[in-house]
């Protein structure tokens, strides 16, 4: 698809609008390390040794890693992250990325939390959805038996039917308090269950519009032709498809375990295969508009400007709330501060926990940063780049 770009990602004046020269140098330093995959492997590797001995090493993560990915360890904390981005424009997501104990105390808790979440969101315009994990809600074991057709035990069957039980809570809360909720993609292996738990929730409660969303991970060879399946499903039944757009989150997982048990691994073959069916999908939802209600969750630039220019194409305004443009708190401020400006819909995952519990979400993070090609080094360039333009303009005013 050939696009001429009507914004521009290079705009460092716009993108760091929010950070002041001590951040912005702070920053540089930050993205400096993360540059270096070496230096992520060693440093997460020493604070994760350091948590298990429990050294007081809090403030310390509270000022490097865990300050620039997350709003802080609790709602009320994330106050003045929320604040920061809402004065320019954008969104946020709260996102509880505390990773599940596996008891049924730890599952009614995250349920709880996520309630807290929905009524926090609930008329405020500055916190435009609520997200969960189902793997935060009960047990991916189950779900993993469910999907391969193998017989429950009694006690299984009374917990996968909790499980359910807490997704339907929450959809329902999305529903009554007017917030819509997005439900995080997982492994290959149950998600097929998590996808039936969303697409009833979606015929229950999307009949006016989209308030439960599904992710759709397009680095799966099935993906898109599970996108439009969705969607003529809505169609046949009268309801609206929330579709979140990712490219994935467990490729070497999926592909590792593929390898293990012989069987094909779902993950395309190319990034390039996942990146046109990515941008294949953006198409098919802005040509289906009238029934899919999306969220482009993506740090791919192109991807970001194909969106745009499809909207355009489409007679869609880019304040339409059927569309939202999403990125991860600490990331690609270069899209989300730009999007933004441009008057266009965008919202922030600002994850948030107890600094010792988050820590594996920012172990990922943290990887995920130096394993996508050059997306610390796109990071690091357009700090540097900003430093300079102000260094510049500091000397044309002397």
């Amino acid at each position: 698809m050939n696009t001429k770009p009507n914004i521009s990602f290079e705009n460092t004046e716009i993108a760091f609008a929010s950070r002041t020269d001590v951040e912005l140098r702070k920053m540089y330093l930050f993205f400096a390390v993360m540059d270096k995959n070496w230096a992520v492997k060693i440093g997460t590797g020493l604070s994760d040794i350091a948590f298990k001995l429990k050294l007081p090493v809090k403030g310390i993560m509270k000022k490097t890693i865990f300050g620039h990915f997350c709003g802080g360890e609790s709602i009320a904390d994330c106050a003045k992250s929320i604040k920061e981005l809402q004065e320019f424009g954008i969104g946020t997501i709260l996102d509880y990325s505390v990773e599940g104990k596996g008891t049924e105390k730890s599952y009614d808790f995250t349920r709880d939390e996520i309630l807290r979440t929905i009524k926090r969101s609930s008329g405020a315009k500055e916190i435009p959805f609520s997200v969960f994990k189902v793997t935060g809600l009960g047990s991916y074991k189950i779900m993993t038996k469910v999907q391969a057709g193998e017989k429950l035990s009694q006690e299984e069957e009374a917990a996968f039917e909790r499980l359910k039980d807490r997704v339907d809570t929450l959809c329902k809360a999305g529903y009554e308090y007017d917030v819509r909720i997005m439900i995080d993609g997982e492994e290959s292996w149950f998600q097929d269950v998590i996808d039936d738990m969303a697409y009833e929730a979606m015929e229950k409660y999307n009949k006016e519009k989209a308030i439960v969303y599904n992710t759709f991970q397009m680095y799966r060879k099935d993906m898109l032709g599970l996108l439009k399946q969705a969607h003529e499903e809505a169609e046949l039944k009268g309801y609206h498809v929330g579709a979140k757009l990712v490219r994935g989150a467990y490729m070497e997982k999926e592909r590792d375990r593929a390898e293990e048990r012989g069987y094909p691994s779902p993950i395309q073959d190319t990034k390039e295969d996942t990146d046109n069916d990515y941008n294949e999908a953006l198409k098919f939802s802005m040509e289906h508009k009238d029934r899919i209600y999306l969220v482009s969750g993506s740090h791919n630039e192109l991807s970001n400007i194909i969106l745009t220019e499809l909207m355009n194409l489409h007679g869609v305004a880019a304040g339409d709330k059927k569309v939202y443009f999403s990125q991860l708190y600490g990331m690609s401020d270069n899209i989300s501060y730009n999007l933004a400006f441009a008057g266009y819909n965008v919202a922030k995952y600002v994850p948030y926990g107890p600094v010792e519990a988050v820590m594996p979400y920012l172990y990922r993070r943290a990887s995920e940063n130096t394993s996508v090609a050059g997306q610390s080094s796109r990071e690091f360039e357009l700090i540097k780049n900003e430093m300079a333009r102000r260094a510049s303009l500091k000397k044309t005013i002397i």
